[in-house]
């Protein structure tokens, strides 16, 4: 029926270009061509459009009728998209973790950037109870060196990190901060490290907070693992 042929070649339409902009939007924001925040803005707006056309087309072919090129790309698109998602559920949406909740490294460089320029780079009280219940497991690293030795160390891990940038350093004070750039989209996360006389230890704290967005997916405190871990088996 011209109708339902009509509605078919339109859900072909939008499942191209839903499949479009799931591969633009990455793209852009990896050749840094705009911020990552709009290239995954483009990525998502294709994901959820997929999404839908993927279901209106099982809906047509379970009553019997075929499925364009569109449609069926749509349908491939939204169900990996939907699969990328799920591996977010039960994470909190908060973007900012630390192994010291009571007493979280304090981003001093980080607020000095142009890209921070606005915003409260403070600990939100709201955080604390979310990611004690989550995560915790994040707890800092107990060195048997001296403060000096422990710093150096820390620095050193810090510098190996995949697609980590120190920004700031200083001894002094013990902390260390750096810019963590993630490969696809480009966002942007802060990262402070401090190092701290426990007695008979140094006692070395991180801390990793994004700049966009309200939830992380877990990308945060995962990063904390990782640095702890490798840390640690480097001590």
């Amino acid at each position: 029926m011209p109708g339902r042929d009509s509605q078919s070649t339109l859900l072909d339409k939008i499942g191209v270009a839903a499949v479009a902009a799931l591969i633009v939007g990455p793209l852009i924001a990896w050749l840094r061509l705009v911020p990552a925040i709009r290239g995954f803005g483009l990525f998502a707006l294709g994901g959820i459009l997929a999404t839908l056309v993927g279901l209106a087309a099982i809906v047509q072919l379970v009553r019997g009728r075929g499925l364009g090129l569109g449609r069926l790309a749509a349908v491939l698109a939204g169900a990996l998209f939907v699969a990328n998602a799920a591996r977010g559920a039960g994470v909190p949406p908060i973007n900012d973790f630390t192994t010291d909740l009571k007493d979280p490294p304090v981003f001093r460089h980080a607020a000095t950037l142009a890209a921070n320029q606005g915003r409260n780079l403070d600990y939100p009280a709201d955080f604390v109870s979310i990611a004690r219940a989550c995560c915790d497991d994040l707890r800092p690293v107990r060195l048997a060196m001296r403060p000096p030795e422990a710093f150096a160390l820390a620095k050193q891990v810090a510098a190996q990190m995949p697609n980590w940038t120190i920004t700031s350093e200083d001894p002094a004070s013990g902390t260390i901060e750096a810019v963590s750039t993630t490969r696809l989209f480009g966002f942007q996360d802060d990262v402070a490290i401090r190092v701290r006389d426990g007695g008979d230890v140094s006692i070395v704290d991180m801390r990793s907070k994004s700049r966009d967005g309200k939830g992380d997916l877990g990308t945060n405190a995962e990063r904390i693992r990782r640095y702890v871990a490798t840390l640690a088996a480097a001590k």
